[in-house]
């Protein structure tokens, strides 16, 4: 008997093979070398980067932190000259207000002295000693001396006693003939001048007195 076989002849089967083929144990650990390497290798040049980075930032604020501290070492040092100015000019404020304050006495003494000076009588030094004033002179009369220690006492600048602390008599060639002069030293206390008064305090309320 023979037989037809209408379908045809089987086609053997074909298997198809993928194109990407699976890499062998050594190649994976090669390739895992590889990928570790360069995200380690990346990592530390992020890393790098970002220090460098910082650095260059911390580099820019110091030079800027040192300029300013130059900066302000000048501004100080023109303070300090300021200063130092300002303390010279006070200094010599307060000396000429003292020397200001002082002015009057010497000058009124002065004035005060030379009225009180008798005829034939006239001085040789005055000298003033914390609170007293020495006054020494000539004159040609015990007389002359008395009216100069009375007159000197009549002004509130000068304090009683007057002490005459010298009086001697010495040899005085004239034109014409020896003369006798009395050599004296006359202490004269100044009077302290008056404390200052201090001000008035406003009555608080509510006590008895007080303005209401």
């Amino acid at each position: 008997m023979i037989r037809i076989n209408l379908l045809g002849a089987p086609r053997p089967s074909v298997r198809k093979t993928s194109s990407f083929t699976l890499l062998d144990p050594s190649q994976r650990a090669t390739f895992a070398c590889c990928v570790i390497f360069g995200a380690t290798a990346l990592g530390v040049g992020s890393w790098y980067w970002s220090l460098t980075t910082k650095a260059a930032a911390l580099d820019t604020e110091i030079s800027a932190a040192r300029a300013e501290v130059t900066r302000l070492n000048k501004v100080l040092a023109e303070v300090k000259r300021a200063e130092d100015r300002r303390g010279q000019l006070q200094q010599r404020v307060a000396i000429i207000e003292e020397l200001r304050r002082g002015q009057g006495v010497p000058v009124q003494m002065l004035d005060h002295v030379s009225r009180s000076m008798p005829e034939f009588l006239w001085l040789t030094a005055l000298e003033q000693k914390a609170d007293d004033v020495t006054i020494e002179g000539r004159t040609t009369t015990l007389i002359s001396l008395a009216d100069f220690v009375t007159n000197l006492g009549t002004n509130k600048l000068v304090e009683k006693p007057i002490d005459i602390i010298n009086s001697q008599v010495e040899q005085s060639s004239g034109p014409t003939q020896t003369e006798e002069l009395i050599k004296f030293s006359v202490k004269a206390p100044l009077s302290k001048p008056a404390p200052p008064t201090a001000p008035a305090t406003a009555a608080v309320a509510g006590q008895p007195g007080a303005p209401r």
